[in-house]
């Protein structure tokens, strides 16, 4: 009886050793990067230490893989142990009955049962005899004019357990098998992107076969507070392997701790980077862009540190950045960007440029403070087909509002001070997604004060109805700024009725907006109507530039050299000294 006799704890035995050497590797890396990458910056320049710089960047991603492989085999090793012991209790479970009855289970799975009974004719005990399994549990065949044995049925019974099990335990065997076989690395030094594409299929592999060990009991339907508190949970050894097999799921899930987040989401860009390698499609090309830029920054030791809570490749891309820690961090900003928005070369090095920006912003008024940059939702594209439409409509604001909330709530569920600051940063329609958070549930968790930059509006016409206060809500609007001057919807569809009426003087404008501080998505944030408070903003570029038409001016609130009076604001907000910013009055 091979799988009666088989000790899974020797399994486990050899997954432990397999978690030691991935812990040995991370720490290796950790190490690299944290105290080896860092006083060779600060203290070493030229090029030779330009060249030390990146061997020792390119080890620490070869400990990244050794840490990822290792990890698997851990999880592969102990999802066969915990499958294999499942069918073991089942075979005991048989053997344990068949013992109770007197009966003798053989090598081969029959199961031989006394005589009992009684016959029709002379009352004799029936005789004894032997089951075997014929595949169709409970299927006894008929007895004719002959009593049946009453253990003929019960022998049969635990027969096709018996059968079952050991067919259940092979077919566990053949999986594992298949998966451990393909768990290896390639002979060299160096762990190119290819590699890494490899490593992919690896993690995809364990996935589908240890998804019920592992997957389900991620508490995806739970609250950010729920899912902080399954984590503290875990033991030691339970994260490990979540974090090896589920670095995308962990690494998105709002609830757990930014550090955790940030090794595995470490791990999970690699991974995508490794799968987007080589594809000659232009979306995978502008993605995998993204994907090296952020790698570059974060590899790059920039400061404030930068912690990675979030990636992914759904819809036009996912990416967190945070500049700061927002776990320790007394002040926290959440940036969310709008129209054109995706996983791409550009948002990793302007919407990051602005979230870095933030926090140094902040940090120089108080030093406990960190700023994210938050692509967490699909915004607006122009160029998809649908860009113009969706734009121009609600949706996308009010998903993204659904999976801002859930953010925030996370932020605030791991947050260590007792009463954290937390903003929300919208941009351009980014500000309508803010807007429309605000209205779901009770309102955005745990935010204090909301700044709207470069805003055609936020789907409500008062401050006070974004519940935070209307003291605590800050718009900056710059003059040149085409966005924050759209048209209301009101004033496109009357002034299109009217407009033949006017050779006879009738102004649409003054019938569809009569205060003119209307917007497409409700009342202009920075009108006296609305209420907010508004802070000083350079005028921005003309909107005719040296080379033709120019919307500059929508794009330089968060930086300090091009409007340095925006910036210095929305550091003071972030940093809770929002009593300190500098006013401009109502548009």
């Amino acid at each position: 009886m091979e799988l009666r006799d088989l000790k899974c704890a020797e399994l486990e035995g050899a997954a432990d050793g397999w978690g030691k050497s991935s812990n040995r590797a991370d720490a290796a890396r950790d190490r690299i990067e944290q105290q080896l990458l860092t006083g060779l910056r600060d203290t070493q320049e030229g090029e030779a230490a330009q060249a030390a710089v990146t061997r020792l960047r390119q080890l620490g991603r070869n400990f990244q893989y050794v840490y990822t492989e290792c990890g698997l085999l851990r999880t592969t090793l102990n999802s066969l142990a915990h499958e294999m012991r499942t069918q073991q209790r089942a075979l005991k479970e048989a053997l344990d009955d068949a013992a109770a009855l007197k009966f003798t289970v053989g090598a081969d799975g029959s199961v031989t049962y006394p005589a009992a009974g009684e016959a029709l004719v002379d009352g004799a005990p029936l005789r004894g005899g032997t089951a075997t399994s014929n595949g169709l549990p409970g299927l006894v065949p008929p007895s004719g004019l002959v009593a049946p044995n009453p253990n003929a049925a019960k022998a049969r019974d635990i027969a096709d357990r018996v059968a079952g099990a050991v067919r259940a335990a092979a077919e566990i065997d053949w999986r594992y098998a298949g998966i451990l076989r393909r768990l290896k690395a390639e002979e060299g030094l160096k762990v190119p992107d290819a590699t890494w594409r490899d490593a992919a299929g690896d993690a995809a592999a364990v996935r589908d076969a240890a998804g019920a060990y592992l997957k389900d009991a991620i508490p995806h339907d739970a609250s950010p507070a729920e899912r902080r508190d399954w984590w503290a949970g875990l033991t030691q050894e339970q994260r490990e392997e979540y974090l090896a097999v589920y670095p995308d799921q962990i690494g998105n899930l709002d609830g757990i701790p930014a550090l955790t987040r940030d090794a595995a989401n470490l791990d999970n860009l690699r991974l995508l980077i490794g799968e987007l390698e080589g594809r000659d499609d232009e979306r995978s090309a502008t993605r995998l862009a993204g994907l090296r830029e952020i790698d570059r920054q974060l590899g790059a030791g920039t400061q404030p540190p930068m912690f990675l809570l979030g990636i992914g490749d759904e819809g036009n891309g996912r990416a967190i950045v945070s500049f700061g820690n927002p776990d320790t961090a007394k002040n926290v900003a959440a940036y969310v960007p709008g129209l054109n928005t995706s996983l791409d070369e550009d948002f990793a090095t302007n919407d990051l440029k602005r979230a870095r920006d933030t926090a140094i912003g902040a940090r120089y008024h108080d030093p406990s403070s960190a700023a994210i940059a938050w692509l967490g939702y699909d915004a607006p594209q122009a160029i998809d087909g649908l860009g113009s439409a969706a734009v121009a409509l609600d949706w996308r604001a009010m998903e993204g509002g659904k999976s801002l909330n859930e953010f925030t709530a996370g932020l605030s569920a791991t947050n260590e001070n007792s009463d954290p600051h937390l903003t929300a940063i919208g941009h351009s329609y980014g500000s309508r997604t803010v807007g429309a958070a605000t209205q779901q549930g009770d309102g955005i968790p745990g935010v204090d004060d909301i700044v709207l930059v470069g805003s055609p509006g936020v789907g409500v016409d008062r401050a006070e109805d974004l519940g935070v206060g209307s003291d605590h809500v800050f718009v900056g609007s710059a003059e040149n700024d085409v966005v924050t001057t759209v048209p209301s919807k009101r004033e496109v569809v009357v002034g299109a009725a009217l407009r033949p009426l006017a050779p006879f003087g009738v102004d649409a404008g003054d019938i569809a907006d009569p205060g003119n501080d209307d917007l497409w998505f409700g009342k202009d944030p920075a009108s006296e109507a609305f209420g907010a408070k508004r802070f000083r903003v350079d005028d921005g570029p003309g909107l005719v530039g040296p080379v033709g038409p120019s919307i500059a001016a929508h794009s330089q609130y968060f930086d300090p050299k091009r409007d340095a009076a925006s910036a210095s604001n929305i550091g003071l907000i972030v940093a809770g000294r929002s009593s300190k910013i500098s006013s401009q009055e109502y548009r």
